[in-house]
């Protein structure tokens, strides 16, 4: 694969990312209402991926040995616990994110 080709797919790639992200703006005008059914994805979407995504993470946890999953419970409850003080999702999930880092660095 020659560097002609890889510049080809770079830019492929980001134009189709770059088209998905602009073309509910550009199909949607502020000027007409939502659909019914956009509008309900928009609520219950964001909160539906994140579950899949916890449950996603914590699939291949095995509870029957030992640590018997204390380290992901630890970080778990380190962004749970800190998104119901602060309120800041980029926050919880960094610092659960180092929270389990160092807990299967260190132990």
């Amino acid at each position: 694969m020659n560097n002609y080709h890889t510049l080809l797919i770079i830019l492929t790639v980001s134009l189709v990312t770059a088209l998905t992200r602009f073309l509910p703006f550009l199909i949607f005008s502020k000027k007409e209402k939502l659909p019914d059914i956009i509008t309900y994805l928009g609520k219950v979407l964001p909160t539906a991926i994140m579950a899949m995504l916890v449950v996603y993470c914590l699939k291949d946890l095995n509870v029957t040995v030992f640590p018997y999953g204390l380290k992901e419970l630890a970080a778990v409850l380190v962004v749970a616990v800190l998104h119901m003080y602060k309120r800041n999702i980029l926050l919880s999930i960094v610092c659960g994110t180092l929270c389990y880092m160092l807990l299967i660095q260190l132990f």
